[in-house]
C-alpha cells in the first residue's frame, strides 16, 4: 500500500480535473483504492429507487453526492499562504519521565510551518 500524507479532516486543494483549484475538507481516506472523499468537490448525481428501510419508507429520486477522487489530483494547503504545498515529517525528540521519546510532526514544505 502506498504511503498517504493526506488525512481525514486536512483542508485540500484539486489539482487537476472538473474542480481544478477549488479546496475542501477530507471528509473519508480510502487506502485500499488510493481515493479521498472531498467535501463539495466531484459531486455526482445518483437515481436512487423507492423502498423500505429500518427506520420506514425510503423516498426515491435524485441524490447529488460527493464522489471519492484519486488521491494523486489533490495537495494539502498551507495554513499560512493558503496555497497548496507537499508535506514532510520532522521529528523532535522530547524528554517525557525521564525518558527520551520521538515526536513527529507534519510540516508543510512552502512555509516550514506545522499543518
Amino acid at each position: 500500500m502506498a504511503k498517504f500524507r493526506i488525512k481525514k479532516g486536512d483542508t485540500v486543494q484539486v489539482l487537476t480535473g472538473k474542480d481544478k483549484g477549488s479546496t475542501g475538507k477530507v471528509i473519508a481516506v480510502y487506502r485500499e483504492n488510493d481515493r479521498v472523499l472531498v467535501e463539495g468537490v466531484n459531486r455526482v448525481t445518483r437515481h436512487t429507487k423507492a423502498g423500505q428501510t429500518a427506520r420506514g419508507s425510503q423516498t426515491g429520486g435524485l441524490v447529488v453526492q460527493e464522489a471519492p477522487i484519486h488521491v494523486s489530483n489533490v495537495q494539502v494547503v498551507d495554513p499560512s499562504d493558503k496555497k497548496p504545498t507537499r508535506t514532510k515529517t520532522r521529528v523532535e525528540t522530547v524528554e517525557r519521565d525521564g525518558r527520551q521519546k520521538a515526536v513527529r510532526t507534519r510540516v508543510g514544505v512552502r512555509s516550514g510551518k506545522d499543518l
